[in-house]
């Protein structure tokens, strides 16, 4: 009939992916490594990455109420466990408790919900929390202990690691060095970085020898992502084949770090650590996979993402190389999701029928 349209569909684009299956598939990918790391840094690690995930929680269901925002549903998604997840892995094993409730303070309420809640964040919640702490308790925050894995020697019961997680009382003996802050620390009274590099783990209060493989399978001083880069990159992969996430921001940001690791080594190995140490040390390879890529605070082009991976690996390099704290990642994450407007502004694909400042086309009269 004449002013009715016949019931079509609209140009929309239908997908199985929710916001909740995005989630559950990257605490599937997470997993391997949370429970291998769990298991190497015992009970203090499970007791503190408990207490973290559940301050997430307990914050996102207090905004959700204050909000008047339905509290179950939005509990459901998934995204304030994934968000305490990620901070636990970023926090030394045997911190107190109240670094990880602080750390859930600072996640939530000001980095989640200060913008408006889930997708309207500027800033990357974990990566915030992380920063925050780190500035404000650094000898807590870089207080690292070797592996002591679960029911072996030397590993604290339930009794002692709830004494160390909730009265702070670490046994004497236990700290030791991550290899990114044992080599700049090296560095800063005169040591070559080629001796330090084979020097490292021969101290009387490390127990592991840092070579390639004890990088990639996790036995060493860091938080739960520094360690085990081999199953992060597993579940990296796994996000890769599941089209969770796309290759364009993980390959660029471990390329540029592994470039210019491998470039300034070449000139000067005594002042330079090589690429492959600075993609096993530390948290790139979670900071690549896992942090980087998020959908909320990452370009959404891939000319954007490619843009967005390079700076955050460039970061990464120099903030570690010369700047006074021996890990990077978290504040190139956070200095290139303020940037990351503007490089959505500037690689922005050209629409249909118009040039790429949005103008409209010529149209060409009949021939």
């Amino acid at each position: 009939m004449i002013g009715e349209s016949p019931t079509r569909s609209g140009p929309f684009a239908h997908t199985a992916n929710t916001v909740q299956r995005t989630m559950f598939m990257v605490l599937l990918a997470l997993l391997p490594a949370t429970l291998f790391n769990l298991y190497l840094f015992g009970w203090p690690a499970i007791l503190l990455f408990a207490v973290t995930v559940g301050a997430c929680v307990v914050a996102e269901a207090a905004c959700l109420v204050l909000a008047g925002k339905p509290v179950s549903a939005t509990l459901s998604d998934g995204s304030a466990i994934l968000t305490g997840w990620l901070l636990a892995m970023t926090l030394p094993p045997w911190a107190p408790w109240w670094i990880g409730v602080l750390g859930a303070m600072f996640a939530i309420p000001l980095a989640k919900h200060a913008f408006g809640g889930l997708g309207q964040n500027l800033f990357n919640p974990a990566m915030v929390a992380r920063v925050a702490l780190l500035v404000s308790f650094p000898v807590v925050m870089t207080a690292w202990v070797a592996p002591h894995p679960l029911f072996t020697t030397g590993s604290p019961t339930l009794h002692e690691a709830m004494t160390i997680t909730f009265a702070g009382e670490t046994p004497d003996g236990v700290t030791a060095a991550t290899a990114l802050g044992y080599v700049k620390t090296e560095l800063s009274r005169g040591v070559p970085v080629s001796e330090s590099l084979q020097e490292y783990g021969r101290s009387s209060v490390l127990t592991y020898a840092p070579d390639l493989m004890d990088l990639a399978t996790g036995f060493k001083p860091g938080s739960l992502g520094e360690t085990s880069a081999g199953l992060i990159l597993l579940g990296g992969i796994f996000l890769l084949w599941r089209r969770v996430i796309t290759w364009h921001i993980p390959v660029m940001m471990i390329g540029t770090l592994f470039f210019m690791g491998t470039l300034f080594n070449a000139f000067d190995p005594t002042r330079f650590a090589p690429g492959f140490f600075h993609i096993l040390s530390g948290s790139a390879i979670l900071g690549a996979f896992f942090i980087a890529t998020d959908y909320v605070t990452s370009p959404v082009t891939q000319k954007g993402q490619l843009v967005f991976g390079f700076g955050v690996g460039l970061l990464t390099w120099t903030i570690r190389t010369f700047a006074g704290y021996p890990e990077g990642m978290a504040f190139a994450v956070l200095l290139m999701n303020s940037l990351t407007p503007i490089i959505d502004q500037y690689t922005r694909p050209r629409m249909f029928g118009r040039t790429r400042k949005g103008e409209p086309l010529p149209v060409e009269g009949p021939r």
